[in-house]
């Protein structure tokens, strides 16, 4: 089955619900058992046991993410953080030795460096265009090489297939957050990564209204994730999943309107005199553009640029007036954002190169020329304020 046709119809069951084309909301804590058996978990028929274990509402959305990303199963939780965080917790314990992306999500940088260590586990990280050379880090304690493709904020490339060569050579795990790519655009589990995360918060959900995460995981680490994530007491609200659920249904459409709007736009800004770097990957003169182009079928909307260093005042006239461009942090939604960033400060194993004030813009769902309209006087009032 195509992606478009699995994200119409996966996890759907209408005729098990009276013939209801979407799978219904459960709002549950407690479940009642018809018979002692089924009560001492004897009766293999009763899959849904306790509100927090899952319900038809959250086992829909899993098994339609699990069937995208090719998993063996997938869990959900109330945040892409969460997802993270359960799916490092269930694959670490005291005194191993973490490796991470430089170019990490800046929350789960400071999990890292704030609560994992905090139980015994060494964090350290590495450049993010590494590759193999990944293997020098490499102790007897490693269990475990975090990704991230492409990184927050800088949007550089990392070649998994490399890592994971790397890793499965030492028996290491491997996780990415694979959230820029919805798991429509890169299916990391088909190149050898064990556990596939995801902020469903941003494209899965896709109308910026409901916080999600999804793991999704194969075969080896199904056990220890589920585990986790019940010791954890993880669990994603029934109304967040029913919205997740819907905005799966058309996430393909709507990621390739972000691709050919994000494309469009990163094209435009190369050729204002205001920016001196556009990093996307979908871009052939980027340096991650091979990677992408071999592993990836496509962009999402969310990508960066640095500009000439201006005075925030400067900044805030262009930034402040415009109307479709919010500021605001997430993405994936409808709507299109922009917000200036610092790299270097969650920034350590390489120094953040770019001169200027670093960009990170989501576009949106808007017409592309109303955004390069609203860009242009957005421009013309930074010029004005210097």
């Amino acid at each position: 089955m195509k992606d478009d046709s699995l994200l119409a119809h996966a996890g759907r069951h209408p005729f098990k619900n009276k013939g209801v084309v979407n799978p219904p909301v459960y709002h549950a804590s407690t479940i009642l058992f018809p018979t002692l058996d089924s009560f001492h978990g004897r009766d293999p028929k009763v899959k849904v046991t306790y509100g927090r274990k899952g319900t038809p509402t959250s086992h829909a959305l899993e098994d339609a993410v699990c069937a995208l990303e090719g998993g063996a199963g997938t869990v959900t939780a109330s945040s892409g953080l969460g997802a993270v965080t359960t799916a490092i917790q269930a694959c670490t314990k005291a005194g191993d030795h973490v490796l991470i992306t430089d170019s990490v999500y800046a929350p789960t940088r400071l999990y890292m460096d704030k609560m994992l260590a905090r139980f015994g586990v060494t964090v350290e990280y590495y450049e993010p265009t590494i590759g193999a050379d990944i293997e020098k880090y490499i102790k007897p304690e490693t269990a475990m090489i975090f990704m991230e493709a492409p990184g927050s904020w800088t949007f550089e490339m990392q070649d998994v297939p490399a890592i994971v060569s790397v890793a499965k050579k030492h028996e290491i795990l491997t996780i990415i957050d694979n959230t820029w790519s919805a798991g429509y655009f890169f299916k990391p589990l088909s190149l050898g990564v064990d556990i596939s995360v995801q902020a469903a918060t941003k494209y899965i959900v896709g109308h910026s209204d409901a916080m999600m995460g999804v793991i999704t995981c194969n075969e080896a680490t199904l056990p220890r994730v589920r585990e986790a994530a019940w010791l954890l007491g993880m669990c994603a609200g029934p109304d967040d999943l029913y919205l997740a659920q819907r905005g799966l249904r058309s996430m393909g459409t709507r990621l390739r309107q972000h691709h050919e709007n994000g494309v469009k736009l990163a094209n435009w800004l190369k050729n204002r005199p205001e920016v001196t770097r556009v990093m996307h990957p979908a871009l052939p003169d980027d340096p991650g553009h091979e990677i992408w182009k071999r592993d990836f079928t496509g962009a999402c909307g969310l990508f960066g640029f640095v500009m000439n260093e201006v005075p925030e005042k400067a900044l805030a006239a262009m930034l402040e007036g415009l109307h479709f461009f919010g500021m605001g942090y997430s993405w994936g939604g409808f709507e299109s954002l922009l917000i200036p960033v610092n790299p270097n400060s969650v920034r350590t194993a390489a120094k953040w190169d770019g001169e200027g004030q670093t960009m990170r813009m989501h576009v949106g769902l808007e017409d592309v020329e109303d955004l390069i309209l609203d860009l242009e006087a957005g421009f013309e009032r930074l010029k004005q304020a210097l």
